[in-house]
């Protein structure tokens, strides 16, 4: 320890006139007396008045000299030499990815609140004129604090900040703190990070005129995590649940499985496993589940013989929406096609029925009617459709050229219904050009561009239109014909309002509102609710930080007519592998120290404190002296009794 100001070491001589002055102060004892009049001739001798009196114990005097002691100690300013980050501004970025959850702190601390407490200790070595920013990197980076000299305000944001229950953007986050170095050269970044810095590689450092430094948090590895979580039902058949366990510790796991229909419920299923060291475990389970079962919640926990632990709570529990995959009804109105009936008669999950042109359509509803070189005299209004070489045009739909065209070599769109269809070896020898088909988007064409096979949405109703017939080419031939029925029928089938039964936390989720429907209303697992206003066909919900289940309602007039629900859950093998990793940025390792200098911390703002504490105790100690005894309390004389006798 050493002194800014040592010459305030000759304030110590102040204790000589305290000392004096004890040895001078008259010391009299109060005693009360019940007359003055026998003392007159006692107080009226001077002799008693010594000026110096022998020095004794006293406590009083011993507190007033610790007290003086202290007062110049503090003025001599004491300071310890620690380690500081010495920059005009800086940023500090926390992250708040999932693996921050991990408790190997010591009582239990989170690496998030070390990561906080490591940013308070930096934050006390920086000079007063420093301005400071807090940008919490989540999977949406935050700006906590803008650019500020107010040490308080600085203080609550990071005191604020909550981690995440997902994968942090540190692309957006990193660019965010580099846009604070535009007008500053001197510029410092500091990342509060466990090392889980993904898709850094690509990132351009330049981007960042100063200095980057990490502090690294967390230890240990030791999680066991729920990876993965499906059930999967077929027309008539028993669900079938698939889960995966990942333990990412060194020591092998024992843990309990138990799956539920609610987080409430009795158990479903409880089994213990054996999860081997940094590998994943299938789970494959036939057990029967109730008729009315629509959520199921898995947990895990370790077994109290298993000597691995595990960190991270977050992936402990997963959820997963039970969708039941019902059968699709098609009709096939054609004269004859052998190759629709067989593809139609082999897609899963689809029952196809055939008719006649010639005769009225059955009054049975249908989800698909597909048109076979043929069209109706009256076109349905609810169910998909399916155009094959239409023979004229159709009103608001489409038209067909008069004469057909010679066909040439094809070529499939960048579409997701062209998924694994290779027409490179297909030719067509004739088709019928399509025209006024601006809501369709092309899937297949000709090398010139011309549509052969289109797909779109009119007025609620999906359709698609081969401009030519099957006998026409050798399409049916090859195995691009049954891919493509199935991608289209695929995306016949009726979508669903949740779109997906499960999401990943803190990403968007894509929601698909009916056409009815004006308002969305989302119930949050923690029973909050979010109302959105319908604003097209396709809408996302953003607000997903919370792992669970979301219910979503569709509203109309005010009154709910659909609902539907999606879970959410982590999912991540990059956050459940919580080892530590050192942190990089473009390729290059990062600094792990952020302190660059030595900067005194001085120490007499407490050496104040302590002194202030003893002046308060001195102060009570001398008005205790002050006051009087209190004489005791006199006991009643004690009476004796007489007894009489008579004789």
């Amino acid at each position: 320890m050493s002194f800014l100001a040592p010459i305030a070491l000759i304030g110590l001589v102040l204790a000589v006139p305290i000392v004096l002055m004890y040895m001078l102060r008259l010391r009299r004892r109060e005693q009360i007396v019940s007359s003055t009049f026998l003392w007159r001739q006692v107080l009226q001798d001077q002799e008693a008045n010594t000026p110096w009196q022998r020095l004794r114990r006293n406590l009083l005097l011993f507190l007033q000299l610790l007290i003086l002691a202290l007062l110049v100690l503090a003025l001599m300013r004491p300071f310890v030499s620690v380690p500081a980050l010495s920059a005009a501004r800086v940023a500090f970025v926390l992250d708040a990815s999932a693996s921050m959850a991990a408790t190997d702190g010591g009582d239990g601390q989170t690496r998030f609140e070390a990561a906080r407490a490591q940013a308070q200790a930096l934050l006390d070595t920086l000079s007063g004129d420093t301005e400071i920013t807090v940008i919490r990197a989540a999977a949406r980076p935050e700006l906590l604090t803008p650019y500020t000299t107010d040490r308080n305000a600085v203080r609550n944001a990071l005191q604020q900040a909550r981690v995440g229950a997902g994968e942090a953007d540190w692309l957006a986050a990193l660019t965010l703190a580099g846009a604070g170095a535009q007008d500053q050269p001197d510029f410092a970044v500091v990342l509060f990070t466990d090392g889980g810095l993904t898709e850094t590689a690509s990132f351009d450092a330049s981007l960042i005129q100063g200095r980057v430094s990490v502090v690294p948090v967390g230890t240990a590895s030791e999680n066991i995590a729920i990876s993965a979580l499906s059930v999967r039902a077929l027309p008539g058949g028993q669900p079938q649940l698939f889960a995966e366990l990942t333990n990412t510790g060194v020591v092998d796991a024992e843990v309990v499985f138990i799956l539920r229909a609610n987080v409430d419920a009795l158990p479903l299923v409880s089994e213990r496993y054996s999860v081997p060291a940094g590998t994943s475990l299938p789970i494959v389970s036939n057990a029967p589940l109730p008729d009315d079962v629509r959520v199921l919640t898995a947990n895990i926990s370790p077994s109290v013989s298993s000597a691995s632990r595990d960190l991270l709570p977050l992936d402990d529990t997963a959820s997963v929406v039970l969708r039941e995959d019902t059968a699709i009804n098609i009709l096939l109105v054609s004269e004859g096609n052998l190759f629709l009936e067989q593809v139609l008669s082999l897609l899963p999950g689809v029952r196809a029925f055939r008719a006649s042109p010639s005769n009225a359509l059955p009054a049975q509803p249908f989800d698909v009617i597909v048109f076979d070189r043929t069209l109706p005299e009256r076109l349905p209004t609810a169910p998909d459709l399916l155009f094959i070489a239409p023979p004229t045009d159709l009103a608001g739909w489409f038209t067909v050229a008069e004469s057909p065209t010679t066909g040439s070599s094809l070529r499939t769109t960048d579409d997701p219904r062209t998924a694994f269809v290779d027409v490179s070896t297909v030719s067509v020898l004739s088709y019928r050009a399509l025209d006024s088909i601006a809501w369709a988007q092309p899937l297949i064409t000709t090398e010139d561009g011309a549509p052969l096979v289109v797909a779109g949405e009119r007025g609620g109703q999906q359709a698609a239109v081969f401009a030519f017939a099957l006998s026409e080419s050798d399409l049916p031939l090859n195995i691009a014909f049954p891919i493509l029925m199935t991608n289209l029928i695929d995306s016949f089938k009726p979508a669903s309002m949740a779109d997906d039964g499960t999401g990943q936390a803190e990403r968007p989720h894509p929601l698909r509102p009916p056409l009815d429907a004006d308002t969305l209303r989302v119930t949050l697992p923690d029973g909050s609710v979010r109302e959105l206003p319908v604003l097209g066909r396709e809408m996302t919900f953003a607000e997903t930080d919370q792992l669970g289940v979301y219910t979503v309602e569709a509203i109309r007039q005010g009154q709910p007519t659909q609902s539907e629900s999606f879970a959410v859950n982590l999912f991540s093998p990059s956050e459940s592998d919580i080892a530590p990793r050192s942190a990089s940025l473009g390729g290059q390792p990062l600094q792990t120290n952020a302190a660059d200098e030595q900067q005194p911390l001085e120490l007499w703002p407490w050496v104040a404190l302590l002194a202030l504490a003893i002046l308060l105790l001195e102060w009570e100690q001398y008005h205790r002296r002050q006051r009087l005894p209190t004489p005791p309390a006199k006991r009643p004389k004690p009476t004796r009794q007489k007894t009489w006798v008579s004789r």
